[in-house]
């Protein structure tokens, strides 16, 4: 067969050195093979993770196409594929390995080839699926899917199917952010009833978490942040306090909401945020890390005040989701109108990549999602 009939054309982003612009481009991908999945992509969600890559806090290879938060219709199958089929409605999550230790056990954000199915920019075995008009390689396989793309390859246990009634157009992000601050409070930290709750930053992935801590019973929900207008949607979503850590401490604040707090997210990747975080929990508080620095970032904490309270800090990934069972009870609970999500997005075309970019950057844009061409 000739091996031309299995290339598509298509239309991508692309990252071509460190902090540059994105740039809109033609490219071919390869047909699916193996457990693969063919998506058509409908939208994806920008991330931060996409932008500390394309500013190269991670070693992603460039040039490269990124973008993990799709949401598509699969068009094509590989040969080994089990359950999906053409037609179906699906979210595209992060890349695990489905046979190691802890991937076996339910924990596939601790996947033991974590790192190089998600940032190595190709398969394990170095091979990209994407390359440019003149044939040159593009990196690829950002998060098993890159899918700042019209069509992307995925692997069939990254591909989660949602239900075809659901917007689908508006479900990429539960793929990564949305799945991770709501996942770091009902699935890591075990929110429950009664309880109180921080969420140290109010961005796409603290309000996510917001939202988990009213749908889990926290009764006292906090929300930090320095920008008016995302405590002022923390209040709509749920939070019953709101603290702009511009003008009022953390610490004594939470303390005299609460006496210090149960739980505490630390989503904003500033090591001096998370050392307030500790401080400002109670005895036998917990605290989960889900912001995301340049590598090698170190923090410091009183190492009494954590021992002494019996306190915890706990690193989180992808929120400790099983993403088949997480995502699709989050879009259960959106479509209840109990996880009210769409609050925080705005649409931008995919050519407006950059504008998304720094809107987001800028706080102006909670959580940008890229409408592909069609």
């Amino acid at each position: 067969m000739n091996a031309e009939v299995n290339i598509r054309e298509i239309t991508a982003a692309v990252v071509r050195s460190q902090g540059a612009p994105f740039t809109i481009e033609q490219a071919r991908l390869r047909a699916p093979q193996g457990d693969e999945v063919l998506v058509r992509v409908v939208a994806t969600g920008l991330c931060h993770t996409d932008l500390i890559v394309r500013d190269q806090y991670y070693p992603v290879p460039l040039p490269a196409v990124l973008g993990h938060e799709g949401a598509g219709v699969v068009e094509a199958l590989g040969p080994n594929v089990k359950d999906l089929k053409v037609g179906d409605h699906v979210v595209l999550t992060y890349g695990a390995c489905g046979h190691c230790h802890h991937c076996d056990s339910g924990h596939g954000a601790y996947c033991k080839d974590f790192f190089g199915l998600n940032f190595g920019g190709s398969d394990l075995q170095g091979n990209t699926a994407i390359t440019d008009p003149a044939g040159a390689p593009l990196h690829d396989h950002f998060f098993a899917q890159s899918s700042f793309a019209s069509y992307a390859l995925s692997r069939e246990n990254n591909a989660v199917k949602v239900p075809a009634d659901a917007p689908l157009e508006l479900l990429g992000p539960l793929g990564c952010g949305i799945q991770t601050g709501a996942g770091a409070v009902i699935n890591s930290l075990k929110v429950g009833p009664g309880s109180s709750f921080v969420s140290l930053g109010a961005g796409a992935v603290g309000l996510s978490a917001v939202l988990a801590a009213r749908v889990a019973g926290a009764t006292t929900i906090i929300a930090v942040d320095v920008v008016a207008s995302r405590l002022e949607l923390a209040t709509e979503l749920g939070a019953t306090h709101v603290i702009n850590s511009g003008e009022q401490d953390i610490v004594e604040t939470v303390r005299a909401i609460c006496g210090g707090a149960d739980f505490a997210l630390e989503s904003t990747g500033r090591p001096e945020v998370l050392a307030q975080g500790i401080e400002a929990l109670g005895s036998l508080g917990s605290i989960g890390v889900v912001g995301a620095p340049k590598l090698g970032t170190k923090a410091e904490f009183d190492v009494n005040n954590l021992l002494l309270g019996g306190r915890s800090i706990r690193g989180i990934v992808e929120g400790d989701s099983v993403p088949q069972v997480f995502i699709p009870q989050l879009v259960q609970l959106y479509q209840q109108g109990r996880f009210p999500f769409d609050k925080l997005v705005k649409f931008y075309p995919l050519d407006q990549i950059n504008q998304a970019a720094e809107d987001s950057t800028k706080g102006l844009t909670l959580k940008a999602v890229l409408r592909m061409p069609q």
